[in-house]
């Protein structure tokens, strides 16, 4: 096992992704913190913080400056972050008039923090348009399944009867949510980070409230007070991206109960196989969203520690920030992924799912029967007349629930009107209805 499983070449399908890997790299990090370090130039020229020419020549400069990351390995081991001696390797690549310029007044947590919200930007463009597509194609799956009969199950016994449809349904309403919560989250998470040594500003002067807020619409970003330790904003995106794979496991565990063997009523085109057991179809893909769904939230648990985050800057909880949010945010991603290739890949029996509801021998049925009985006889005596007829059935001596209530009394009831299992599930057809304009609403039609 790998040190970081989600980064190797090795467990990376399985468990990583190329895109969100490739957001969270050294090479991504240096370059957004050079383009902060390009916006602070020009901020700070047109305030007159520093010569008015400095500016446009040092981002023009900064375009051209290459950076090894290797080479900022030492620095960082020493000082516990990066931008010192990014810092001097840029200065090392500037003209020497230009050199003094450099990163005026900003501390390091400026630097490292703007660009992490860089990324951050980034990183929520790649889940949004994930997540829409995911919307769609579960929105589709509903749609096709709206009638389609199959068992509800609850605490892992057979239940009464249901839509597969909305099934789907009810994996899709906390997505929808997810998504807007993506759009709430922005402006709360996109803001300017700019504070100087001790967050007091102190060394911008009187235009020091103006350079944060113009540094803050160079960089397209929300306007903020420097938020150095209060880490909320971190904690919050965290905790959404663990309620998005949260969400994700949850429909990993469904379909995992839903592929076993015993019930088969959905498998996976290529499923994972055994090197001993060839009749194996292993659900490895839904396996794969619970595990991710598990270590997302042991991962947000870790941001919160982080937040503890005593004075002005604590580079113990920094560095724990630092270990948790990145494999969060990959273990999203590689989710989000996952289950776009399970979705892909999902092929539904509706004969098995037909099967199992008629193996139950109608107990399923028994809320329905008893309300069409209540409309006969008082309710207590509807509830005690099916429950004798469940003990019929269950002991042997009855071989379907509604012809064991059918033979019981002379009560009015059209049992075979009960018998396909599609009565009283009206509603559901109009709480998938409900879903899917909400997600049209938010995404667009399904495909």
């Amino acid at each position: 096992m790998a040190a970081l499983a989600l980064d190797t070449s090795l467990y990376g399908g399985l468990l990583g992704d190329a895109e969100f890997a490739a957001l969270l790299s050294d090479a991504a990090e240096i370059a957004a913190m050079i383009r902060a370090e390009k916006a602070l130039a020009r901020a700070q020229a047109r305030l007159g913080i520093i010569p008015g020419a400095a500016g446009e020549a040092l981002a023009a400069a900064l375009e051209t400056v290459v950076i090894d990351p290797a080479a900022l390995r030492a620095g960082l081991t020493r000082d516990g972050v990066a931008v010192p001696q990014l810092v001097a390797a840029l200065r090392g690549q500037l003209p020497p008039e230009l050199r003094p310029w450099l990163h005026w007044g900003a501390t390091s947590q400026d630097i490292s923090d703007l660009a992490l919200v860089l990324r951050l930007s980034l990183v929520l463009d790649a889940v949004e348009a994930r997540l829409d597509a995911l919307i769609r194609r579960l929105a589709g799956l509903a749609d096709t399944h709206r009638a389609t009969l199959c068992l509800a199950r609850t605490r892992t016994q057979a239940a009464a009867p249901t839509l597969f449809g909305l099934r789907v349904a009810n994996w899709l309403q906390p997505l929808l949510r997810h998504r807007a919560r993506l759009g709430e989250i922005r402006p709360r998470l996109l803001v300017v980070q700019l504070g100087g040594a001790a967050g007091t500003l102190a060394a911008f002067g009187p235009q020091a409230i103006a350079l944060m807020d113009a540094l803050a619409d160079e960089l397209g970003l929300g306007r903020a007070v420097p938020w150095h330790k209060a880490r909320d904003r971190i904690e919050e995106f965290g905790g959404l991206l663990a309620m998005i794979t949260a969400s994700l496991g949850m429909i990993g565990a469904d379909l995992m109960q839903l592929a076993q063997s015993e019930v088969a009523e959905i498998t996976f085109d290529g499923a994972g196989g055994s090197s001993t057991l060839p009749q194996k179809q292993n659900p490895v893909v839904a396996e794969v969203l619970v595990a991710l769904a598990r270590f997302a939230a042991h991962q947000v648990g870790a941001l919160h520690q982080a937040a503890i985050h005593p004075t002005e800057r604590d580079g113990a909880a920094w560095t724990l920030e630092w270990l948790a949010l990145p494999p969060l945010i990959q273990a999203t991603g590689a989710a989000l992924r996952q289950a776009g290739e399970a979705f892909g890949d999902l092929r539904v029996d509706t004969a098995r799912m037909r099967a199992n509801l008629d193996a139950t021998r109608g107990l399923v049925l028994a809320e329905a029967a008893s309300f069409a009985l209540a409309a006969a006889m008082p309710r207590a005596d509807a509830a005690a007349r099916v429950r004798e007829a469940v003990a019929a059935v269950v002991s042997g001596a009855a071989p379907h629930l509604l012809d064991a209530l059918a033979a019981a009394g002379d009560a009015s009831i059209d049992w075979e009107a009960l018998r396909d299992g599609r009565v009283g599930l009206e509603p559901a057809d109009l709480l998938i209805a409900r879903v899917l304009a909400e997600a049209e609403a938010m995404v667009g039609a399904a495909p």
